[in-house]
Parts: C-alpha cells; sequence; structure tokens
C-alpha cells in the first residue's frame, strides 16, 4: 500500500439536508456521531495499521464541522495517530459557514489542518433558503474571520450555479462577492439534478425546470472570465487558484492517484482495485466496529480501465494529460492507444496536443462528455512502445 498516499474521510453528518445533495449524509444526532466516529478510527486502524507519510489528507462530508468539540477532537486524533500530518502537503477539513465556531477553528489548527473549504454556494439569502441550506450570507462573513483569526490562509470556497431561478446577473454578483475575499481558491459547478435528493423528486413531478443549457453555458464563460481578471487561473473544469494554490488532494484524484476512502459511502482507489465502503448507518457501524473493514464491494480495476480513467480524469485539467507520465505508467505511448481519436477532436476544435500534453479547449471543456466517450476501448491495448 506504499503506492497510496492521499486519503479521503467522509463525515456523514449534517444539521440539515440539502436539496441537490446526493452524498453519504445523516441528521446529525450526538449518540449516532458517537458511534460513529469511534467506527471510523477502527476502520483508519484497519488500514494503517503504523502512522503513515502522506501527501494529502481531505476530511469531507456530510459537514465534519457539525461534529462537537469532543467528536471532532477524536476524529483529528485518529487521523493523527494513523497518518502524518505534519508531513503532509496538505490536510484540508470540509467546514459550513454557521456551524463554524472559533473553538472548532482552533482545534482544527492545532491539530495539523492546513487548509479549509468552506461551503458557501451562493451569495444569496433566498437562493440558500430555495436549496434548502440553514446558513445566510452574514455567516461567510463571520466564518472567514473566524479562520483568519486562526490563523488558516489557504481557504477555498464552493459555489454552485444553474440553480431553479437563478439568473446570470444573480450568479455575477456571487462571483463578484466571492472574489472580493481575494482567496486562493475558488471552485464552482453546476447543478447537477441527482436521484435520491429532494431536487430529484420535484423535477420528476414537474415542479421543478432545469436551467437552460444555454444560461448555463453563459454562467460557466461568466465565471472564467471573472477568475481570470482576478488572477486565479482555471487548473480543472471546476476550479481555479492563485499559482501555487491549487488543490492538491483533487490533482491526486485528476492524476488518477491510488487514495484511501474511509467511512460510511466513501470510495477508495487501491491498486488493482476500488472499494465502495457501506452506506446505512447502523450496517456500517456494524461492520467497522467487528472487522473494521466495511466494505459493500470492490471492484477490479485493469490496466484498459486505468489508461480510460487517465484519460476522463487527466484531461478535467486545464493541462491535460502528460505523454510522458502516460508512457511512465502503462508502458505505451497515448499516441499509439488513441490517434484516431485525438485526430477527430482536434478536428472539432474540442482538443490541443504538443509534444508534451495532450490538453482540452475552451470550447472541449463545454463538451466534456462527448470528448470522454471517445477515449472508451473495446480491449486493452496489447503493443508496447520502446
Amino acid at each position: 500500500m506504499d503506492e497510496v498516499k492521499s486519503a479521503y474521510i467522509h463525515i456523514p453528518f449534517c444539521e440539515q439536508l440539502c436539496h441537490y445533495c446526493d452524498f453519504t449524509k445523516f441528521f446529525y444526532r450526538e449518540d449516532s456521531a458517537d458511534d460513529y466516529v469511534e467506527a471510523l478510527r477502527k476502520e483508519i486502524q484497519h488500514y494503517v495499521p503504523n502512522r503513515k507519510q502522506m501527501n494529502t489528507i481531505f476530511v469531507g462530508g456530510g459537514t465534519p464541522t457539525a461534529l462537537n468539540m469532543r467528536q471532532l477532537e477524536h476524529v483529528l486524533k485518529s487521523v493523527d495517530q494513523a497518518f502524518d500530518v505534519h508531513g503532509a502537503k496538505e490536510y484540508t477539513f470540509e467546514a459550513n459557514p454557521g456551524d463554524l465556531t472559533k473553538e472548532k477553528a482552533d482545534l482544527l489548527r492545532a491539530y495539523g489542518v492546513d487548509r479549509i473549504s468552506l461551503g458557501v454556494q451562493v451569495f444569496d439569502d433566498k437562493l440558500l433558503e430555495a436549496i434548502g441550506r440553514l446558513h445566510r450570507v452574514k455567516h461567510v462573513y463571520e466564518s472567514l474571520d473566524l479562520l483568519k483569526q486562526a490563523g488558516f490562509d489557504n481557504i477555498s470556497i464552493d459555489l454552485i450555479y444553474a440553480l431553479p431561478g437563478q439568473t446570470l446577473e444573480q450568479f455575477g454578483h456571487t462571483v463578484e462577492e466571492a472574489l472580493q475575499f481575494d482567496l486562493p481558491h475558488y471552485s464552482s459547478y453546476s447543478l447537477q439534478i441527482e436521484p435520491k435528493t429532494v431536487f430529484y423528486q420535484r423535477y420528476k413531478k414537474g415542479t421543478l425546470k432545469k436551467a437552460p443549457e444555454e444560461l448555463e453555458a453563459e454562467m460557466y464563460n461568466l465565471l472564467r472570465d471573472e477568475m481570470k481578471a482576478h488572477g486565479r487561473q482555471q487548473y480543472e473544469v471546476s476550479n481555479f487558484a492563485v499559482p501555487g494554490k491549487e488543490s492538491q488532494h483533487n490533482l491526486a484524484y485528476w492524476n488518477n492517484d491510488f487514495y484511501y476512502g474511509l467511512g460510511a459511502g466513501a470510495h477508495g482507489y487501491l491498486p488493482e482495485r476500488r472499494i465502495i465502503n457501506i452506506r446505512p448507518l447502523p450496517a456500517y457501524l456494524k461492520q467497522a466496529n467487528e472487522n473494521g473493514i466495511p466494505v459493500l464491494h470492490e471492484d477490479p480495476i485493469g490496466r484498459k480501465e486505468r489508461i480510460e480513467e487517465e484519460l476522463f480524469l487527466g484531461l478535467r485539467k486545464k493541462s491535460g494529460v502528460s505523454k510522458e507520465a502516460f508512457l511512465q505508467k502503462y508502458g505505451i505511448a497515448l499516441t499509439d492507444v488513441y490517434r484516431e481519436a485525438l485526430d477527430r477532436l482536434i478536428a472539432k476544435g474540442w482538443l490541443i496536443e504538443d509534444d508534451a500534453h495532450v490538453a482540452m479547449t475552451e470550447d472541449g471543456f463545454l463538451f466534456g462528455n462527448d470528448v470522454f466517450q471517445e477515449f472508451l476501448l473495446e480491449e486493452e491495448p496489447a503493443s508496447v512502445s520502446n
């Protein structure tokens, strides 16, 4: 497992369930959360019995900061016992405006957390209420102030667009207000209506309408233009950063690197297999307490699947896929595997190629799914380049 240098740890509790979220999540109850953090400790201990050097650690949710101080410290101690947190390149916690206190911010800092991802979504109180968020705009200001007082300077905020009823002007205001904080990193995603969400039920009943594709594209273009104008470089489809402040953990995903996935419903990617954990809380607790392996099922990942994912994930990055890295990983030149697909996509203006990389154009980002399907393979490439 020495190849595994990243870990995602899932905390599934929320004070309120957002209408669009399909992640594994449960209403916060103190007794359930007590049971969960102990079961999570046992799972972490199973995979990492001895303290291990890591590149990145990311604690997400749900809402990790929904935990009380005692539970939060339990999680932080479990992580600290398994991983050399001070030797990591990046240690991120997700937090929600409104449930982040000075005490929690200080505790995170004391245990070596050096990056916070704040779930802001929009700077509009009416839209926040409409999507099921508990916090309001004033809480964003309060939380950012608390984080800076606690010594955090590597802060990212998440935004969402193409919401029902959201106008281009409203989204422009959200981007403008977000940028005035002058943070090193911003993520912004378009709304996806996923099964098992409140929005999905409303959409199926016809009481909720998706934003028109044209409006979604206009919002995306506005986002890219404003980020660029404020010195935040796009390094992935939905992510923008001051150079040097890119999310190292997310880059591990897009570079198709291995990572642990720990917690209820978490997905892990280990050599030759993808692991999917049990989602329901009682079943997760039972299995984690029994043997530390709360796995629902494992999918084998062969060389063919890894090659496909190298393109699906790597092309999300602005820099694209490195030909040299591809050759080193798979023993065959990228162009030997995909020459015809590359030529088709370059002719459409969706892809560019130079001696070192293959990358998507700005138009290519708008047609990402059409681009990705060109890289599905019928069989594993057999030829090997010298």
